[in-house]
């Protein structure tokens, strides 16, 4: 029998990736498990030698890797596509997110503003800078330790808006989905995937990366807040760091 497939994730591909190897496991009866971290902390395991088979990531910090020397050659591929959303505490308003007018009043209006170490995180600051908010906000925005999801800052009190991956804040207890960012203001993230050059089986991992983006992966993924690249709109920031 062959070995189990051992890949890294950030945390934005977790749940959907859990739910895929399940399938894999089922139709394939290919074991396959992923240790999913936030993607800074998984980018410097794979900088570091990890001994693992594949690795998804944001599209910019995969590429990094790779021309780092830190996959197979050709194996990188785009899987998914996240769009960031705003979220509140449940219990709160909900602001309204239908112009940048709407999105930029619930930013004033916000006491603490949680944002990720990830891509939307960046994303948002760059946003924010754009908006030509960052003095006003400066004092306001609170960053999510690497691997803590933006939207557990609202359930804990911490925190009284959000921004975040959809994946990430659409299934967390006491947290309030409010929507996508309007406009021109919208931020998407891709999630690439590829064979890792520490892999000692990358035959199979190989074969599990065709799996991670067939249809049946992308109609998990569709039902977990993402698109694949086919699906993705023209018009909205799409980002790609770590």
């Amino acid at each position: 029998m062959e070995r189990e497939i051992v890949g890294l994730s950030s945390m934005a591909t977790r749940s959907i990736l859990a739910e895929v190897c399940g399938s894999i496991r089922l139709t394939h009866g290919i074991e396959v498990r992923f240790e999913s971290a936030g993607g800074v902390e998984i980018a410097r395991r794979v900088r570091e030698g990890a001994e693992a088979d594949l690795v998804v990531l944001a599209a910019g910090a995969l590429a990094a890797l790779e021309g780092q020397g830190h996959l197979v050659a050709g194996t990188a591929r785009p899987l998914w596509i996240s769009q960031v959303v705003a979220a509140v505490p449940a219990g709160a308003p909900v602001p309204e997110l239908d112009s940048e007018s709407d999105l930029r009043a619930a930013l004033l209006s916000a006491k603490t503003i949680a944002y990720s170490t990830g891509p939307s995180g960046t994303a948002l600051v760059d946003l924010i800078s754009r908006m030509t908010l960052t003095d006003t906000l400066a004092d306001r925005l609170v960053q999510a330790p690497p691997g803590v999801p933006a939207g557990s800052l609202l359930s804990s009190g911490h925190a009284d808006l959000a921004f975040q991956q959809h994946s990430e804040l659409m299934d967390l207890p006491g947290v309030v989905v409010a929507g996508p960012l309007p406009g021109d203001t919208a931020i998407s993230s891709t999630f690439s995937a590829g064979v890792l050059a520490t892999s000692t089986a990358p035959g199979p991992a190989r074969e599990v990366l065709d799996l991670l983006g067939s249809d049946a992966a992308s109609r998990t993924a569709r039902a977990r807040g993402m698109r694949t690249p086919e699906d993705s709109p023209t018009g909205d920031t799409v980002t790609g760091t770590a």
